[in-house]
C-alpha cells in the first residue's frame, strides 16, 4: 500500500503529489490542513517532516528523496506529451541537474521560510533576514532561467523534469499566497512560458495551488480558503 501524508498548502508536497499523478500510482491521502502535530510526525518520520510517503513497508520523507525514488522505482511512463522524464538525472549532465534541483529547492526553502514568519506576524519588509530571502527569489529566477536552451523545452530536454515540477510548484505557491512578492515573472521568458504549459498538464490541474494562513479550516471548490469565524464556524 502507498500513502503520503502532507499538508494542503505546502509546494514541495504537491510536487510530490504532480509526480504520483504522473506515474499513474494510486495512493492513500492522508491530508492535513495544517501542519500535523509533532506527535504524528513522530511516528512517520525521525525529522518530524512531512510529506512523508510510504510504499508498503518502506518509508521516505523530504520531498526531493520521495521524487527521486518514485522516477527510479516505477520506470513505466504514462503516454504523454511531453513524457515524464525517465530518471531523476541524466547520466551526461549529472551534476548540471543536481545542481539545477538543489537551486530550485533552495528557492523553495526559502518562499516558505517567508509564509511561515509571515503568519507569525513577521514580515519581510520589516526583517533582515527575511528581505534577504525575497531578494534570493529573484536571484534564483535569474540563474534558473540561464540555465533554459530555449523557450520550448524544460531543464532536460523532450520530457518534463522533477526539476521542472518543483520548480512550478514553488513558483505558484509565492504567486498565490498574499506574501507581498512580485516575482516580475514575465521578466524570464523561459521560464514563464515552462510554467504556463505545465499549468495546462492533466497532473497540474489534479493538484491544483492550496494556500494556508491562520483561520483557514478548508477551502472552496475552487479553492478560495474558507476561514473559521469568531463563533467557530465557517
Amino acid at each position: 500500500m502507498r500513502a503520503l501524508l502532507f499538508t494542503t498548502g505546502s509546494p514541495f508536497a504537491r510536487a510530490v503529489r504532480i509526480i504520483l499523478n504522473e506515474l499513474g500510482l494510486e495512493y492513500e491521502r492522508r491530508e492535513e490542513i495544517t501542519t500535523p502535530s509533532a506527535d504524528l510526525r513522530a511516528k512517520s518520520t525521525p525529522t518530524l517532516q512531512v510529506p512523508t510517503f510510504w510504499d508498503g513497508d518502506f518509508t521516505l520523507w523530504e520531498s526531493g528523496t520521495i521524487a527521486e525514488y518514485l522516477l527510479e522505482t516505477y520506470p513505466d511512463r504514462r503516454q504523454l506529451t511531453p513524457p515524464l522524464a525517465a530518471l531523476p538525472w541524466r547520466e551526461e549532465a549529472k551534476w548540471q541537474d543536481k545542481i539545477v534541483f538543489s537551486t530550485v529547492q533552495t528557492f523553495g526553502s526559502a518562499a516558505t521560510t517567508i509564509s511561515q514568519m509571515k503568519w507569525s506576524g513577521v514580515d519581510a519588509a520589516n526583517n533582515t533576514h527575511l528581505k534577504r530571502s525575497a531578494e534570493k527569489l529573484t536571484h534564483i529566477l535569474g540563474w534558473l532561467e540561464s540555465q533554459l536552451d530555449d523557450a520550448s523545452n524544460g531543464f532536460m530536454p523532450d520530457c518534463v523534469s522533477m526539476q521542472d515540477i518543483f520548480l512550478a510548484a514553488h513558483v505558484r505557491f509565492v504567486e498565490a499566497r498574499p506574501l507581498g512578492i512580485n516575482l516580475e515573472l514575465s521578466k524570464f521568458h523561459k521560464l514563464d512560458a515552462l510554467l504556463k504549459r505545465l499549468d495546462d498538464r492533466n497532473s497540474f490541474q489534479a493538484n491544483p495551488v492550496r494556500w494556508w494562513e491562520p483561520g483557514v479550516v478548508g477551502y472552496e471548490p475552487d479553492g478560495t480558503p474558507l476561514f473559521q469565524n469568531e463563533n467557530g464556524k465557517n
